[in-house]
Order: structure tokens, then C-alpha cells, then sequence
């Protein structure tokens, strides 16, 4: 009688687990696009909150959660905790995933890329560039190149390396403005990359080795910041306009579609998550967390996962 009391209480934990995800998922889905809200209470993280991205499972990692140089975990309905640390001085910027679940990290005190396996929380340093001024937002291509962004903030300049998927550094662009915000277009042809001071959007053809071609300016904008940028699985690019408080949706000609307002207004950077990857988390300064709003299109991010996913093994 106790063992079918007991696989009566797992099956009811299992149900009501269940059912709960889903209720979850039923309110995401059922929220109005293009009103955001925050996720985190104000405070959970640092100033320095940044670089979010999300996992398979719709978790959101953004560096200096609590403390700096850690790695904070969010679940979708908000709730953080410490991932990981990293060592020494290290402190984390930039994050992006591989389509099969394989964490960087762009260190920018260190001027490292830092490789995780999100199942272990092993650390390993992918690549390594005295050079860089500080390795700032990563953007990853469809065969696995990573490109980095590199500000100096001081000097108003920046640049743009290539990391292969050996781990091989090579500068591919100089002489740029404030560059910050980096993403690869769904095709996989196309960098793009903003410079935060001088407020150009950039687009540099990706040749078939890697290499970057000459830039092409999309568009300027006449006032605010920019920071972080990612693409929707459409190609249009999701801008944080910081100092401003919105992000801007625009379409890689550089048309504006939409802009949306932000409780903050110093959003740092962007990623797309959610059940469905319509759901987008932005990393605030201001009030230091997450805030979230839904659009109508998923997350290019999202969109390799669930490829990724239906391969073949």
C-alpha cells in the first residue's frame, strides 16, 4: 500500500510539474507583443550586467549575477542564481552558444575567450589576443567562426577579430569607431557591427574563409548610444539604444520597424529565448536586470537550436 501511495504522489509531482510548465508557457505566449516588463528584481545583478543569451531550455545567462566576474543562470520565470565564477581577474562581456549548447564567453579584463560546457561548468581558455584592447560582444557564424568586437573606449576606436574553431585569432578590421554590438546574418554572409559613440551601423561581407570584406554603412542614427544587437530569424537586427531606453527593430537596409520603450534607460545588450524564441531579454543598467517583451518573429539564436535538434544523430 506505501508503494502505491508513493508512485501515486510521483505521478501527481510529475503531473502538477508538468501542468505548471505549461500554464507558464500559455501566459508567455498569451502577452501582448512589444510591452515590456521586467524579469529579475532591481539589484540582482551588478552595473556591470551584460552579454545575455539563452540556452535550449530558454535559460538566460548574463555575466556579474550578485557579484562580478560570475556568470548568472535565470530561468524564464525569473528566478537567478551563480553559475559559475571565473578565475583571477577575469570578468565576462560577451555570451553566445553553439546550435549544440557550447558556451563562450568574451573576457575583457583578460583579453580571453572562455570555452564552458554548459553540463560540466568545465572552463577552458578557447583563445587568447594580447592585442585586444578588450574582447567586448561575440557573435558566432553558422560553421562555428566567432567574430569579437573590441572598443577602445578612450581613444573613441575599435576593431573587429575572427576566432576560428581552432581558437586562432586574426585581426580583420581596424580604424572603426566605438565598436560594440556584433552579429552574422542568418546566411551566414554578412557581419554586422555598431560603434557605439559614433552611432553608424555597419555591414562587412564575410568571405567564404572567414575574412571580412570592406565595410558598407547601413545607417546613422542622429542621437543615444548603441550597445548590444541581434538578429531575429528573419535578418532584421534588434539594437539596444542606450541612454535612451528602447530597442530598436530594423531591417538590415537599414529601415526602422519599431522601437520599443524600456522600464531603464541604459540597456546594455539583448538575446531572444522564450518557448516559442519570441520572447526578448535585454540586460538594463539602470535599474540593474532583466526585462523581457514579446515580438512576432523567434530569435535567429532559437531558430539554430531547434535546427540543431532535428538533425539526425
Amino acid at each position: 500500500m506505501n508503494h502505491l501511495r508513493s508512485l501515486f504522489r510521483l505521478g501527481l509531482v510529475v503531473f502538477l510539474a508538468g501542468n505548471v510548465s505549461s500554464l507558464f508557457a500559455q501566459e508567455i505566449l498569451s502577452e501582448k507583443p512589444f510591452e515590456a516588463r521586467a524579469l529579475t528584481k532591481p539589484g540582482e545583478f551588478t552595473l556591470g550586467i551584460e552579454g545575455p543569451n539563452c540556452d535550449a531550455k530558454g535559460n538566460i545567462f548574463a555575466v556579474n549575477f550578485a557579484k562580478e566576474q560570475t556568470i548568472g543562470k535565470v530561468t524564464p520565470q525569473g528566478k537567478g542564481e551563480t553559475f559559475l565564477t571565473l578565475p583571477g581577474k577575469s570578468t565576462g562581456n560577451g555570451i553566445v552558444f553553439t546550435p549544440e549548447g557550447i558556451m563562450y564567453i568574451a573576457d575583457y579584463v583578460e583579453h580571453k575567450i572562455w570555452r564552458v560546457d554548459p553540463k560540466t561548468k568545465e572552463l577552458e581558455v578557447f583563445a587568447h589576443e594580447p592585442k585586444m584592447s578588450q574582447p567586448n560582444d561575440l557573435a558566432i557564424a553558422p560553421d562555428g567562426t566567432l567574430y569579437a568586437s573590441d572598443p577602445d573606449w578612450k581613444a573613441s576606436t575599435g576593431r573587429v577579430w575572427k576566432i576560428d574553431i581552432l581558437g586562432n585569432v586574426t585581426l580583420q578590421a581596424e580604424g572603426l569607431g566605438t565598436a560594440n554590438g556584433i552579429e552574422v546574418s542568418p546566411n551566414g554572409k554578412w557581419l554586422y557591427v555598431n560603434e557605439s559613440a559614433q552611432r553608424n551601423v555597419w555591414k562587412f561581407p564575410i568571405q567564404k574563409d572567414g575574412t571580412l570584406g570592406k565595410k558598407q554603412l547601413i545607417k546613422q542614427f542622429p542621437d543615444y548610444g548603441f550597445d548590444g544587437m541581434r538578429c531575429d530569424a528573419e535578418g532584421n537586427l534588434y539594437i539596444s539604444r542606450y541612454g535612451k531606453g528602447t530597442v530598436v527593430i530594423m531591417t538590415p537596409e537599414g529601415k526602422d520597424l519599431r522601437e520599443i520603450k524600456l522600464p531603464g534607460k541604459k540597456p546594455s545588450n539583448v538575446c531572444f529565448g522564450g518557448p516559442d524564441g519570441k520572447t526578448v531579454y535585454v540586460t538594463e543598467v539602470e535599474n540593474t536586470q532583466l526585462v523581457q517583451f514579446r515580438v512576432e518573429v523567434p530569435g535567429l539564436a532559437w531558430k539554430r537550436f531547434q535546427d540543431a535538434q532535428a538533425k539526425p544523430k
